[in-house]
């Protein structure tokens, strides 16, 4: 696969002023309606639909206040701190198909949404899942397998019950090395005291014996100050542009840690000057972005570990993500990816777009991966472990 030209666009996945963070940030103006007047705005909303079709469409008044009343208890049970007015708009958007429908298919339909509403707000995003997957290379034969974590995007509000139970799933894996592909905090976040702390406590806890390592995601997301902060103290390793060797030997394996500009064009240059190696090591490439793929595969790295998409974080079946934020659209959405000789990871991701965005996920679970490295020697792998990790 060559890489695209994109040297000529204006605007990119990631960075202020693209397509969705205008819609995210603007979304975040609804907040500021008194409680009263947006409570009846949807009402009026339901009125007007029952007086054009008939009044027991004006249910959707009720199920909508519902949602939002659904969405307002989220930060007191500490599962997400989104502002719940715009997501409760869109929500009811989604509702006005289903309410045209005759009586009782509408009403049936509505108590769907909602039990909707409670999976994707309430539900999925706790459930963290390990995914194993296994790689072998001729460049690795006669060498230890390698057991390898990767997670990213934690985007972190407020600390919150699925962060413990995080480092404890990471560490029962036993990695060798641990390795994070950037999005610290969340956009709403990025000058909070106590998120930071939040993810501060986090990496503090983790430790693997060849290494943590890191990089930084969005440049509006992690601020090279704030990162400073959070990883201060730690044992984690912040690779800026760097290349390191994770282990000797015979079947030796280095990692290249690159920032993310979200400009692949720009970002290519930066991973040419550290990719001439020799063809005997097996390199990973960390990278915040799955859109610089194409030129990694081209610059002879074997592994590319990245996030950013969130797997879409809303998917429909049969088609995956609405919003894959990629430059290639939904060919690195998420999952594994061939391309040439190199292997690409999309993590899913743990957390949840900031600003005004709702906190949701449907069909794209949290996710950790489990990565087993090692040479044509290696032992087949077990059968995909499916069910959520969640003690």
């Amino acid at each position: 696969m060559q890489p695209r030209d994109f040297s000529q666009r204006h605007s990119f996945p990631g960075l202020e002023g693209g397509p969705f963070e205008v819609l995210v940030t603007g979304a975040e103006r609804f907040e500021r309606l008194p409680d009263p007047a947006f409570a009846g705005l949807v009402l009026v909303a339901a009125g007007l639909l029952g007086w054009l079709c008939g009044w027991d469409r004006a249910l959707i008044g009720l199920f909508s206040l519902g949602d939002w009343g659904l969405l307002a208890a989220l930060p007191r049970r500490r599962i997400s701190f989104g502002p719940p007015k715009a997501a409760t708009l869109a929500l009811l958007l989604l509702r006005l198909p289903m309410a045209l429908l005759p009586f009782p298919a509408s009403a049936a339909m509505q108590t769907l949404g909602s039990a909707l509403v409670v999976y994707g707000f309430w539900i999925e995003p706790q459930r963290l899942q390990v995914t194993h997957q296994t790689l072998r290379s001729a460049r690795l034969a006669g060498g230890p397998v390698l057991r390898l974590v990767h997670f990213g995007d934690l985007h972190i509000e407020q600390a919150t019950d699925r962060d413990r139970r995080l480092v404890e799933v990471i560490l029962s894996l036993r990695p060798d090395v641990i390795v994070y592909s950037g999005d610290f905090l969340s956009y709403s976040t990025v000058r909070d005291p106590q998120a930071r702390a939040a993810a501060h406590q986090i990496f503090a806890a983790l430790t693997a014996p060849l290494g943590v390592f890191a990089v930084s995601g969005s440049p509006p997301v992690d601020l090279e100050d704030v990162v400073t902060q959070i990883l201060e103290g730690t044992t984690v390793r912040w690779l800026r542009d760097e290349r390191t060797r994770l282990r000797d030997g015979p079947a030796p394996i280095e990692l290249i840690g690159l920032r993310c500009s979200h400009r692949p064009f720009v970002d290519a240059a930066a991973l040419g000057a550290l990719a001439d190696c020799p063809p005997s090591v097996f390199t990973i490439l960390l990278y915040h972005s799955p859109d610089l793929a194409p030129h990694a595969a081209l610059c002879g790295c074997d592994l590319q570990l990245s996030g950013h998409t969130h797997g879409g974080q809303v998917r429909l079946p049969f088609f995956g993500a609405l919003y894959p934020s990629s430059l290639y659209g939904k060919r690195f959405e998420s999952g594994r990816r061939e391309l040439g000789g190199m292997t690409l990871y999309v993590t899913r991701g743990l957390g949840l777009e900031g600003k005004g965005a709702p906190r949701v996920r449907f069909l794209s679970p949290p996710e950790i991966t489990l990565w087993e490295i090692g040479g044509p020697e290696m032992e087949p792998p077990a059968p995909p472990r499916r069910k959520a990790r969640s003690e």
